[in-house]
């Protein structure tokens, strides 16, 4: 029982702080319109 207490209680915060940064909303700014390198240039 203590588990499933234990359990819901780790759920709850999880979704408050989901909850919380959706409130919050994404940090102003642009995105770069450059694409992110994948792998490692290679040097000749």
């Amino acid at each position: 029982m203590r588990a499933l207490i234990a359990a819901a209680a780790g759920l709850a915060a999880a979704l408050a702080l989901v909850l919380t940064i959706t409130a919050i909303g994404a940090p102003p700014g642009e995105t770069s319109p450059e694409p992110l390198l994948t792998t490692v240039p290679k040097h000749p």
